[in-house]
């Protein structure tokens, strides 16, 4: 028996253990919630200890979602923390963070991230941390909501869409960015500029709200974050990209030296412009679904690490919200429990393997939040959250089985192939074949060292 067995009381084996190493038949060891070691597949297993035997069933890492619009509280009514974390944990999804806007009040000062804490305690079914916001007027706020523990600090260049969450103009974006910079924290960007959007004109042609947020808005604006992170030399990283066209600019960046990231979602690497019905506002989401060929060049930057991580945005609301009318209604995709299965159904497709899934959905993440070393990947040390997945198992998304509030998803009526057999979470298992179990999650702090 290994010396690693002190203390191990579950032990999980699979024929296929996805390690930062590489795929291998591995028995792995858990003590105290954490991983103890990673032993071969037939290895004795320590006294006492229970085995779980998934077979040839895939042991993931469990997955990391760094964008993740809750709404709780105040807009309880489009999601909240128990349904969230609910199917995040039927989804494979271990750890969230929840974005600072579209609850109320939005989490730009200490005393809201203190309500919210407040709200999401004993609720979670996964970890879950917090984002800040950047406003105009809070620049005195970041630092105190820093050393608070929120993980870094989100900011709009265009219209949110929520009132209480204005832009950020040119000068308060420098001046957002040289504070946060001043303590080695972390700013993200929805990254649209507005001079390029259109007036939202009524109507239920995709293609008109299509045009209404082009590819030109995204690229200005990340031309304008590279010139910030430049000047400042501030950590900036890019939500949610949808313009290939920006690609080059971001590489280039990066290879001066320019403290760069940038993610992308699910949405844009499956779904396409040309596929969107008119009237069907379940797929209305800003930036915008891009055509075809953009999407091609997305995976082609995710293949060249110029992409670092895949999150969901899940941006939830009431049904009511969604009202057929590409003008008025909400813009937003609810992902958070199909993120897995819809990005490796198109992953597989595209020749790629549940390496690089785990790459971009778990371990870049982690890094973004930096919870590297904890969280993000089946290794000694690491908290034991895990995903146990059937990669060729097919099922077609009926929205009723979601856990998230609202039953609205552009994935209706899709077949994905990915079915998640089970959710652990430090070593619990927190959902079994869809079905949420136990509310072990913890508020978590960004880690101070």
């Amino acid at each position: 028996m290994p010396d690693s067995g002190a203390g191990v009381r579950l032990v999980l084996r699979s024929t296929r253990v996805v390690t930062p190493e590489g795929t291998r038949p591995a028995s792995v060891f858990v003590a105290d919630g954490r991983i103890a070691s990673v032993e071969v597949h037939d290895a004795e297993l320590p006294g006492g200890a229970r085995l779980v035997d998934v077979g040839g069933d895939v042991l993931l890492p469990g997955l990391v979602d760094t964008h993740v619009h809750v709404n709780d509280p105040g807009r309880t009514e489009w999601e909240g923390f128990l349904t969230a974390t609910r199917a995040a944990a039927a989804g494979g999804v271990t750890t969230l963070l929840d974005m600072p806007l579209n609850s109320l009040p939005p989490t730009t000062n200490v005393a809201n991230l203190g309500v919210k804490q407040d709200v999401a305690r004993g609720k979670a079914h996964v970890d879950t941390g917090f984002w800040g916001g950047a406003i105009p007027g809070n620049v005195p706020d970041l630092r105190p909501l820093h050393e608070a523990g929120v993980f870094g600090f989100k900011c709009f260049l265009s219209p949110s869409g929520v009132e209480e969450f204005p832009e950020l103009d040119a000068s308060r974006l420098a001046a957002a960015a040289a504070e946060i910079a001043g303590f080695g924290g972390l700013l993200i960007v929805h990254a649209e500029d507005p001079a390029h959007l259109a007036p939202q004109r009524g109507g239920r042609a995709y293609a008109d709200f299509l045009a209404s947020r082009p590819r030109a808005a995204e690229n200005d604006a990340i031309a304008r974050l590279v010139a910030v992170a430049r000047e400042s030399d501030a950590r900036v990283h890019v939500l949610h990209l949808s313009s290939s066209d920006a690609l080059p600019l971001i590489a280039e960046a990066r290879g001066e030296g320019v403290r760069l990231s940038v993610e992308t979602c699910p949405h844009f690497l499956t779904l396409t412009a040309e596929d969107v019905p008119d009237g069907a506002t379940e797929f209305k989401c800003c930036p915008p679904i891009r055509e075809r060929a953009n999407q091609d060049a997305l995976w082609q930057g995710l293949a060249d690490g110029v992409i670092d991580c895949v999150v969901s945005d899940h941006s939830p609301c009431t049904p009511e919200l969604k009202d057929g009318d590409f003008g008025t209604a909400w813009g937003g995709i609810s992902s958070l429990q199909l993120g897995l299965p819809a990005v490796w159904t198109e992953a597989r497709r595209r020749g790629h393997t549940l390496e690089d899934v785990v790459r971009w959905m778990s371990a870049g993440p982690a890094r973004l939040a930096g919870l590297h070393g904890r969280k993000g990947a089946v290794a000694p040390g690491y908290d034991a959250d895990f995903a146990v997945l059937d990669p060729d198992a097919a099922f077609t998304v009926d929205p009723a089985r979601l856990q998230h509030r609202n039953p609205v998803t552009a994935y209706a009526g899709s077949t994905l192939y990915g079915v998640v057999r089970s959710t652990w979470l430090r070593g619990e298992q927190i959902a079994d074949h869809g079905r949420p179990l136990q509310q072990t999650g913890q508020l978590i702090e960004r880690p101070t060292s």
